[in-house]
């Protein structure tokens, strides 16, 4: 009898530390909204999160980084290629950005899957899309998220 609740206490003991080793390597990852809300675009390596904690000592910061970021991958055939892009911009806020108003002055048309959208109050930002037109990824063009926040 002894021995049969000795075995159980083990057995619950290993279970237990399995279940908190399961649910702490296995990290919270946000959606793109909410990261693109908090200026991380998804597309940042997690090894990146960790070399800003290096000169950031703003712990909510980087844990909103490890959140956001995408695991590193040696494998080289996994890169993401995207088959095209729009260019989401206000027409009011291009006075701010100089570069993306050369970039369609005298770039685009070096782009062909690059279209331009404008779009009211909209902080600029790439889209990426895939082989079907669909929105796969946002990136933010801005210099920070409390550039001009109304046009």
């Amino acid at each position: 009898m002894m021995r049969n609740i000795l075995y159980y206490f083990v057995l619950i003991i290993f279970i237990i530390s399995l279940a908190t080793v399961i649910a702490s390597s296995s990290r919270e990852q946000l959606s793109s909204k909410q990261c693109e809300d908090l200026g991380f675009t998804g597309l940042a390596l997690c090894s990146d999160c960790n070399t800003f904690s290096e000169y950031v000592k703003d712990k909510e910061l980087i844990s909103d980084c490890l959140k956001c970021c995408t695991e590193d991958s040696d494998d080289s055939i996994s890169k993401i290629t995207y088959s095209g892009a729009i260019l989401e911009v206000c027409m009011r806020k291009l006075v701010f950005y100089p570069e993306i108003v050369g970039f369609i002055e005298e770039e685009k048309d070096n782009f062909p899957t690059v279209k331009i959208q404008y779009l009211f109050n909209s902080p600029p930002k790439l889209i990426l899309l895939d082989d079907g037109g669909q929105h796969r990824e946002t990136i933010r063009l801005d210099a920070s998220t409390n550039a001009v926040s109304s046009c």
